[in-house]
């Protein structure tokens, strides 16, 4: 008997409640738009129209993957940070609605000021964050860094997905060594480095630690290998009265902060996430000599 979009939805989002996925009426609509090629708004309009079987046994094969733990925005290849679509591969993290608390901080600090801020986001992933201020700041101009030839790809489509490639763009470079020549000054650099401790990796959820590229989670013992030379290496692209902004683990806040005053930060203050945690943590740098660059 044929089947339309409505009852391949349904037996997919029956699947995934039983499974115990949280949101599975969102991610049975997500699987099944990206089955049928349609925008979610257009599987909506269509969705008491007869679908083949072969879409049938696409979305089938879909909830198997799902059920067996990997996350949908690998499954579909999409997701939406910060109201901006985006691509999404195995190549990079997921973005989490806690990163959002970096964009909208760096959103922050430059509303209401003209110019045209030039901003450095490191450990850039999928580019969610230089894309999402690329979106949301017309203004800025923004450099993209990662250390994987594959994210930064991703990055780049990213870029292209959004019609940024005026403003934005990427850059191949290690965080735990000095900057490269030419890249210039920035008024604000912001990043979301590895920083889960080592230890801790074991505990987290199977759809993270078996999917996800351990590369961007672990932080090393106390998880600030990767935060500790950004602030020490990374200040010297800083403009005078420059900003880092850095997103940090639960508990890691007082530690930051000691780090970055010792590289010479002030007015240093924390921006929660919607679970009350220190999830951002952000700095001036104020030279005594402007000449300064380390």
């Amino acid at each position: 008997m044929a089947k339309t979009y409505n009852d391949i939805y349904i037996q997919a989002r029956k699947r995934l409640k039983d499974a115990g996925v949280e949101a599975y009426s969102l991610e049975a609509r997500l699987i099944v738009s990206k089955a049928a090629d349609k925008t979610v708004e257009k599987f909506l309009q269509d969705i008491s129209l007869y679908a083949s079987d072969e879409l049938s046994q696409k979305v089938a094969k879909m909830v198997d993957r799902r059920i067996e733990g990997e996350p949908v925005a690998y499954i579909t290849g999409t997701w939406e940070f910060y109201g901006v679509p985006l691509y999404i591969t195995r190549d990079a993290l997921i973005p989490r609605t806690d990163t959002e608390v970096l964009v909208k901080g760096a959103i922050s600090l430059f509303e209401g000021r003209n110019g045209r801020p030039r901003i450095l986001d490191l450990c850039a992933g999928s580019g969610c964050v230089g894309v999402a201020m690329g979106v949301h700041m017309p203004g800025a101009r923004v450099v993209m860094v990662d250390n994987s030839p594959r994210a930064l790809s991703l990055c780049r489509k990213n870029i292209g997905r959004n019609d940024l490639e005026v403003r934005v763009m990427c850059v191949e470079a290690d965080v735990t060594e000095k900057p490269p020549m030419l890249l210039g000054s920035f008024d604000l650099i912001t990043c979301n480095a590895p920083y889960i401790p080592t230890a801790e990796l074991e505990t987290l959820d199977r759809s993270v630690r078996d999917y996800e590229p351990v590369e961007a989670l672990d932080g090393g013992p106390d998880g600030l290998d990767i935060i500790r030379p950004v602030i020490r290496l990374w200040k010297s692209v800083l403009k005078d009265n420059g900003v880092l902004m850095l997103e940090i683990g639960e508990g890691q806040a007082l530690a930051v902060r000691g780090l970055m005053e010792r590289a010479g930060f002030t007015g240093i203050g924390t921006l929660k996430d919607t679970a009350g945690t220190e999830r951002v943590i952000a700095g001036r740098l104020k030279r005594q000599d402007k000449r300064e660059r380390s």
